[in-house]
């Protein structure tokens, strides 16, 4: 298989995405591909971290290490491989630009190879995947990331192969951080062992990513109800 046959798939699956939309699912997708629609979130996951580690050094590290996850993805799609590569965004390639359904002419500015969106949300998902080890949070946090990388398809800002490749490098970047932050963690932090199922198995209170279970669906719901406001 060459590169040829590797773009006429990427345009084929892009095509099955993007082709099937509605005013409603317009409005709602460029509402989930925001980051404010994710504030909440954010909020909530810094909620977790600061309420159930003890002191301050524990504290900085945790969001130091997941600001390193986010510093390596950034730094390397959009400061090195987006510009080396310079591949154009479907929106934006002059030989089918005006094959794609675009949302309110968002066709961005930059390269389409490989996802940020996807680099980052993967990135923090797997960080806190490690961190946390709750199945629930666990899967809603997968679930968070897809969803974002499939509204990157539905507008057209990228191809399939932009969202794989950004999905694995996220999910390498997150385990990178988590490995700076567990063998720093271990040096200031004595050893301790959790077996109450109030706890998981690195400390963290079920009841805190219950927080941020809500704070995830409560960002949903109110994405949808914008987005029946919009039409």
């Amino acid at each position: 298989m060459d590169f040829q046959q590797v773009g006429e798939i990427d345009r084929y699956l892009l095509g099955v995405v993007n082709g099937a939309h509605s005013l409603f699912f317009d409005s709602l997708m460029m509402t989930l591909t925001s980051g404010l629609t994710w504030i909440p979130l954010y909020i909530a996951l810094l909620y977790l971290v600061i309420k159930n580690n003890d002191t301050m050094t524990q504290i900085f590290l945790a969001i130091g290490c997941c600001l390193l996850c986010l510093f390596i993805t950034e730094f390397v799609t959009e400061g090195l491989v987006k510009p080396a590569v310079g591949r154009p965004r479907p929106g934006n390639d002059p030989r089918w630009m005006y094959d794609w359904h675009v949302v309110d002419n968002l066709r961005g500015r930059d390269f389409s190879f490989f996802s940020a969106h996807a680099a980052n949300t993967m990135g923090i998902t797997m960080f806190f995947c490690l961190l946390v080890r709750s199945r629930i949070l666990s899967w809603m946090m997968v679930i968070w990331s897809l969803v974002n990388c499939y509204t990157r398809l539905y507008l057209a800002m990228h191809y399939p192969s932009d969202i794989l490749v950004g999905l694995t490098f996220g999910a390498l970047a997150g385990l990178v951080a988590y490995l700076v932050y567990y063998l720093i963690f271990r040096q200031v932090s004595a050893k301790q062992n959790y077996i109450s199922s109030q706890y998981t198995s690195t400390g963290y209170s079920r009841a805190d990513v219950d927080v941020v279970a809500t704070a995830l669906v409560a960002s949903y719901v109110l994405a949808i109800i914008w987005s029946l406001i919009q039409q």
